[in-house]
């Protein structure tokens, strides 16, 4: 990352990654992506970082996708590397042990829907635009479809790709993209209020757990259940799970290590 297109900022337990090109409506760059990636690192490395809150600067944009603005960059390739940027980051966000919330306060398009998908909650501001664009500039929301496709029901999926119109806030709510949608006003509050509801749990448990829901998604229901069998087990040796039983028989809050 080489300039401030992303502002890294503790807030308490919330470690607050915010995309800062508004005069770009929030744009996806390889300096944004280097810098959503270190925010998500830095955040890891931080013991008393208990939460990750993705937004965009401003009141206009979210993040509107990729810049075209030299539109071949933007889908340029190293065909010498497997992987390209984009895709590392949503790949280091599903193996994230830290839950994470995205702040939508405007339009989400494209990659910027990519970015909404690789949180595990999302509020927006009640006037937010969503959409995948992308058939109209001659592309497709490729890797935006392998976390989407989780999450959307299929045929909505089906239908905001292949026509690329945009849709509502209550709309994206209605098909599980949002956990909330509240007006612009009480965004801000909204966010404080759910790290509220996430920092006074184990975090041991939240992050055993996380590891846990990724890694049974792709298993059939019997290796499923045998795995979380063993992981319930593993997580009643911790001491957060003892602290927590303890504390229940006690009638009180109990004082989490993370251990």
């Amino acid at each position: 990352m080489t300039d401030n297109s992303v502002i890294l900022e503790k807030r308490g337990q919330a470690f607050w990654i915010t995309i800062n090109r508004p005069e770009k409506r929030n744009a996806l760059n390889a300096d944004v992506i280097a810098g959503i990636v270190k925010g998500y690192r830095d955040a890891h490395d931080d013991k008393d970082v208990r939460v990750i809150v993705l937004t965009g600067a401003g009141d206009k944009a979210f993040c509107a996708g990729a810049d075209l603005q030299n539109s071949g960059a933007a889908f340029s390739m190293d065909y010498s590397r497997p992987n390209v940027d984009y895709a590392d980051l949503l790949r280091l966000s599903q193996n994230s042990t830290k839950p994470a919330i995205a702040r939508v306060g405007g339009v989400c398009m494209a990659g910027g829907m990519g970015l909404l998908c690789m949180t595990d909650m999302a509020v927006s501001a009640d006037h937010v635009i969503f959409g995948l664009p992308e058939v109209k500039v001659g592309v497709f929301p490729m890797q935006v479809m392998s976390l989407l496709q989780s999450i959307a029901p299929p045929r909505l999926v089906n239908e905001w790709a292949l026509t690329g119109e945009p849709f509502d806030a209550s709309t994206a709510q209605a098909a599980g993209l949002l956990n909330y949608v509240v007006p612009v006003a009480e965004l801000d509050a909204k966010i404080d209020w759910l790290i509220g509801r996430i920092v006074d749990k184990s975090p041991t448990a939240i992050r055993r757990g996380k590891y846990a829901m990724r890694a049974i998604a792709a298993m059939s229901f019997d290796e499923s259940i045998a795995y979380t069998e063993s992981q319930i087990a593993l997580l009643a040796m911790t001491e957060d799970a003892k602290e927590g039983l303890k504390a229940f028989g006690e009638k009180r809050k109990p004082s989490w290590t993370g251990r």
